[in-house]
């Protein structure tokens, strides 16, 4: 795993299988994985919205739209704890 401080309460992390997960202050609410943009459907904060958008903003390389799929917040939840365990 590798940890990348990306500014102030923003944190990528990536999985040995090269998932890319975002982290908004403790909380993983969107990932990179297998080519797929995701993030999570549970209202956060707006600086957490804003954190999630610009991330996105980020990976665009992938095409010229992109629109991440919307997945339950347990989904990041429990692929943390999947590579933790």
């Amino acid at each position: 795993m590798k940890l990348k401080q990306l500014g102030s309460n923003q944190t990528e992390l990536v999985l040995n299988d090269g998932t890319q997960v975002l982290f908004s202050y403790e909380t993983p609410v969107a990932c990179l994985k297998d080519e797929l943009l995701l993030r999570t459907d549970k209202q956060w904060s707006q600086t957490t919205s804003r954190h999630i958008n610009k991330w996105i903003e980020s990976k665009v390389y992938l095409s010229d739209w992109v629109q991440a799929k919307r997945k339950p917040q347990s989904f990041f939840d429990v692929l943390v704890l999947k590579e933790s365990a």
